[in-house]
């Protein structure tokens, strides 16, 4: 069936046109004028959005528009994130809100990033520049109006902390037209009259164009510049400027930047009693150690005359016991004597009878040779007729012979020689050389 022929129902042509709406526009920024602002008992809100020469209406639910710190009103100039779409049982066009803002916030944040990353960029915000806050202040130093309410919370915290505090206001507006350079200005001027020990860069909470003179680069630069430290206590704990990157300490509020100033009189008398009562306890243990001390050394003290008594009965006793050392060493060297005597006396020589002695060993002796010359004199006979028997001289004596070929060598056996052969022949007497002629074996 054709498309244009086709019958639609409200529903259907709504609806239709919701997806139109919602695939054909994305999400955007739309800038104008809220009125017929209602908060409606569910947390929703509903309002018109216009300018002059229309208007649309717009919703915000609950669980959007709970994270805005700040209340729309009526005639306010807002830009909101949202989606384009159709309420289909009415059939009105609406936007449904993502984000709200104040008119011209997104070129403050442009700009806030701009110069966050700059600075950063120079190592304004690094930790290792940052200087700690003396911990007992001479005097303390504001930079903020006069009349502004943080004022007074930052001059009630310091006298309930350390009543007595001598504090120098450099007042400058912290709001408005030329509010950046004169805040620069009187940080500066604290900064080269050198009075303070601290100073306190402070403001009560408002919007971003409110607080935005302490974003202002004028104002970063002098504070890093400031040979004093500076605390920054601007807006509310959610609230972040630049100066509270540069600074050397970031205080959630002003009455926090005057508690991080100076400390607490009634902490210190606390611990001051504390640490009175640890003195108290330390000189205590340290007298009761010393009266111990004094009482030991006090027995031990003696009467010079007693001390004197006591050393002449130690000299008595050592006197006695050097008698009884001496008495028995004499005993004792005596009795070696005795013994040494006695060996003397057993070993004492006597002429007549070593003489006798020395006769009879001679005798002993001449014995004893004489019977050795007997033996040796019988052994060396019976080596003799053993010899006579092995000598080939009396072998020969008998009727042998010994016979030797050319070579020297003792021939015998028959088969050692060949006819011809010359042959040496030694005899009990003399010898002979003979040429072999015939030669055999006996049986």
């Amino acid at each position: 069936m054709n498309d244009r022929n086709r019958i639609f129902t409200v529903r259907e042509l709504n609806s239709a046109a919701k997806q139109l709406l919602e695939n054909n526009l994305p999400l955007l920024w739309v800038r104008g004028e809220i009125s017929n602002f209602i908060c409606a008992a569910s947390g929703h809100w509903y309002f018109s959005l216009k300018d002059e020469q229309a208007q649309v209406r717009c919703v915000m639910f609950r669980h959007k528009s709970q994270y805005l710190d700040w209340q729309p009103r009526n005639g306010a100039q807002v830009e909101v994130l949202a989606l384009a779409t159709l309420y289909e049982p009415r059939g009105d066009f609406q936007l449904t809100l993502e984000q709200m803002r104040p008119a011209g916030l997104g070129a403050l944040y442009e700009a806030f990033e701009r110069l966050k990353k700059k600075l950063e960029g120079e190592g304004l915000f690094e930790a290792v520049r940052k200087r700690p806050l003396p911990v007992f202040p001479k005097q303390v130093g504001i930079v903020t109006s006069s009349q502004a309410a943080a004022l007074r919370d930052v001059l009630t915290t310091l006298a309930k902390r350390m009543p007595g505090m001598p504090v120098l206001l450099y007042a400058t507006p912290v709001q408005g037209e030329g509010a950046a350079q004169k805040i620069a200005q009187a940080i500066r001027l604290a900064s080269e009259r050198a009075e303070c020990d601290v100073l306190l860069v402070c403001r009560g909470g408002g919007s971003i164009e409110d607080l935005w003179a302490f974003n202002e680069e004028v104002v970063a630069r002098a504070i890093a510049a400031s040979h004093i430290p500076v605390v920054s206590g601007v807006g509310h704990e959610t609230d972040f400027t630049i100066a509270d990157f540069v600074a050397d300490q970031r205080a959630a509020t002003p009455t926090a930047a005057a508690q991080l100033a100076v400390p607490d009189r009634q902490e210190l008398l606390l611990l001051l009693q504390r640490l009175a009562q640890r003195l108290q306890h330390a000189g205590l243990r340290r007298y009761e150690r010393s009266t111990q001390q004094l009482d030991f050394l006090q027995r031990r003290l003696v009467h010079p005359a007693q001390r004197a008594r006591q050393q002449l009965a130690h000299l008595a006793h050592l006197q006695q016991r050097m008698r009884n050392a001496l008495g028995h060493g004499m005993q004792q060297r005596q009795w070696r004597w005795q013994t040494v005597q006695q060996r003397l006396q057993v070993a004492r020589p006597e002429p007549a009878r070593l003489e006798l002695r020395q006769v009879e060993l001679a005798q002993r002796l001449a014995e004893a040779m004489q019977r050795n010359v007997q033996r040796f004199d019988l052994r060396l006979r019976s080596l003799y007729q053993h010899l006579l028997h092995l000598d080939p001289q009396q072998v020969l004596a008998r009727g042998y012979s010994l016979v030797r070929d050319e070579q020297g060598n003792i021939v015998s056996d028959s088969d050692q020689l060949v006819p011809g052969a010359r042959l040496d022949i030694t005899f009990a007497h003399g010898w002979a050389r003979t040429e072999l002629k015939e030669k055999g074996r006996t049986s």
